[in-house]
């Protein structure tokens, strides 16, 4: 099967066809290939879906990390006619009915991303403006450089809006789930 080219337009019915042993992101029929996260960058997220997990235990939403094929509808078009197919480092799903396969398709609850010199820009323009789009209402991006987490709102407006910028020092809480907090000391302290 030949690799995805710069500026074709793909769905989830072609990556389905993409080798096994790649890592690929599709943002608005775009292909992107994605490089392995670096392992401070893997103990963060353990570390974020270790606290999310424990405290989802007993409750209908589930936390995942990548790989997790997110498919993102834009006009309720079928599972495989999607063209965006991401793979968040965490997703919070709290509807069910979209698991199936790979992943996900529909709107999750919560996404995060754990930024790293290579994907930097796709995760705060690219999957910024899709996200945003899709409705998501939250989108939270880690910075392990600076040991932080920038938590986005979704307003009524339909527009992202910066709520809190939390530093390792803080506990992280969600207006999703008021009762959560994630202590960010051991998520930044490895």
């Amino acid at each position: 099967m030949p690799l995805p080219k710069e500026n074709e337009q793909y769905t989830y019915a072609d990556y389905l066809t993409w080798p096994e042993d790649e890592r690929w992101e599709i943002i608005d029929g775009i292909a992107y290939m994605m490089t392995a996260p670096t392992w401070q960058h893997q103990a963060i997220s353990r570390e974020l879906n270790r606290q999310i997990s424990n405290y989802l235990f007993d409750k209908p939403c589930k936390s995942f990390a990548a790989p997790f094929d997110l498919r993102i509808p834009e006009f309720n078009e079928r599972d495989e006619e999607t063209t965006t197919i991401v793979q968040p480092d965490l997703v919070v799903i709290c509807n069910k009915e979209g698991l199936k396969g790979t992943g996900f398709y529909g709107i999750p609850t919560i996404i995060i991303e754990i930024l790293s010199p290579s994907t930097a820009r796709k995760d705060k323009i690219l999957k910024f403006s899709r996200y945003q789009r899709a409705g998501i209402q939250e989108y939270w991006m880690v910075s392990p450089e600076y040991e932080q987490i920038e938590v986005y709102t979704l307003q009524e407006n339909k527009r992202y809006e910066l709520s809190k910028i939390y530093t390792i020092e803080d506990k992280l809480i969600t207006s999703l789930f008021p009762d959560l907090e994630i202590d960010l000391k051991p998520v930044f302290t490895f």
